[in-house]
C-alpha cells in the first residue's frame, strides 16, 4: 500500500524541496503582472522627479495598488483552489493549517 503525500509535501509551501506551487500554471501570468506593475512604480519615481501634478501621481499609485491587489487576489484563489482543497482533502491537522493561512492572508489584504 502507498502512503498519500501530504499537503505540506506536494503543495505551496515554503519548503524549497516541496512540488510546484498553486500558482504554477498561472506564473506567466503573474510575471508579467508584476513586470507591469514594476514599471509603473519607475514612471511614479520620474513623475517626483519632475515635479509632475500631485494628482496625476496619485493616479498612478492607485492603478499600482489595483495591480497589486489583482496579483493577491490571482494568488490566494490559486493557494485555495490547489492547496486547501487538498488540506481538506486530507483532514485533520493539514486542513487547519491552510485554514489558518487563508484567514491570515485574507485579513492582511483588508486591511
Amino acid at each position: 500500500m502507498t502512503e498519500t503525500p501530504s499537503v505540506a509535501e506536494t503543495c505551496c509551501t515554503s519548503d524549497e524541496s516541496a512540488e510546484t506551487p498553486g500558482y504554477h500554471d498561472s506564473k506567466r501570468a503573474l510575471s508579467r503582472r508584476l513586470k507591469r506593475i514594476e514599471g509603473q512604480v519607475r514612471g511614479i519615481e520620474k513623475m517626483v522627479d519632475e515635479d509632475r501634478y500631485c494628482i496625476d501621481v496619485l493616479t498612478q499609485i492607485s492603478a499600482i495598488q489595483s495591480g497589486l491587489k489583482a496579483v493577491a487576489l490571482e494568488l490566494l484563489d490559486d493557494h485555495m483552489t490547489h492547496c486547501v482543497v487538498d488540506a481538506a482533502r486530507v483532514g485533520g491537522d493539514e486542513q487547519e493549517i491552510k485554514l489558518a493561512e487563508v484567514r491570515d492572508a485574507i485579513g492582511r489584504l483588508i486591511r
